[in-house]
């Protein structure tokens, strides 16, 4: 999911349009991947190679005549560099074939990854001053690509009178549109009735300030 120019400015548009009508705060943010798996890859890949060794066990005998054909020096070396050299290589190619996002989702679990979104998320949450507005009425949509996943967090001031299922049917809107290549479209709507919540529970002040930016931030690991 990449975004354009124009993508940016339409979220952009959509949180200045929801937020002229309450004092709550909108942030919104995306990430590639919340964390990187890599020692869920090294340990799937690890485990491919010892099954690819065991399978060659039973051919044994085939390979030993094989390689002592194409070899008028063979010794038992051989084998073992064969053995030895083959399954460093599969473990190798299985790992870098691991970090394609359709195989990293298969090789971690969906409650791992949405443990490290949900960890990511609260991280940018802080970092970002969302929970610190003035009246606690920040809200952060944050989507995290790889893992198709969308956490929507909300300041205490807001979750004392908005219910999460709320929030939960504002996510799967979201995560819809990243399936089906229509993120955008589907976030700027997502934001709109968030404003409308927002404004029902927290409508806009005389002397409201925005204290965040606007603009969708577009986050490294």
């Amino acid at each position: 999911m990449k975004l354009s120019k124009e993508d940016r400015e339409k979220i952009s548009a959509a949180v200045a349009e929801a937020e002229s009508k309450t004092s709550g705060e909108i942030g919104t943010a995306i990430i590639a991947e919340s964390y990187d798996y890599a020692i869920y890859e090294l340990f799937f890949s690890v485990i491919v190679g010892f099954v690819y060794f065991l399978v060659l066990l039973f051919f044994h005998s085939s390979l030993e005549n094989w390689l002592s054909s194409k070899f008028w020096d063979y010794n038992n070396v051989y084998l073992t560099a064969f053995y030895g050299f083959s399954t460093f290589l599969v473990i190798t190619i299985t790992y870098l074939f691991s970090n394609i996002p359709a195989i990293d989702r298969l090789i971690c679990s969906k409650k791992v990854m949405q443990r490290k979104v949900h960890e990511r998320a609260l991280r940018h949450f802080v970092e970002s001053g969302i929970y610190n507005t003035v009246h606690r009425t920040g809200i952060l949509i944050f989507i995290s690509v790889l893992e198709q996943r969308v956490e929507l967090l909300a300041d205490s001031g807001i979750n004392e009178l908005i219910p999460q299922e709320k929030w939960n049917d504002i996510v799967q809107k979201i995560v819809d549109g990243i399936k089906a290549k229509t993120a955008t479209e589907n976030l700027v709507e997502a934001i709109k009735i968030c404003g409308d919540l927002l404004a029902e529970n927290f409508p806009i002040q005389a002397d409201d300030e925005n204290e965040l930016s606007n603009e969708i931030e577009v986050l490294e690991r």
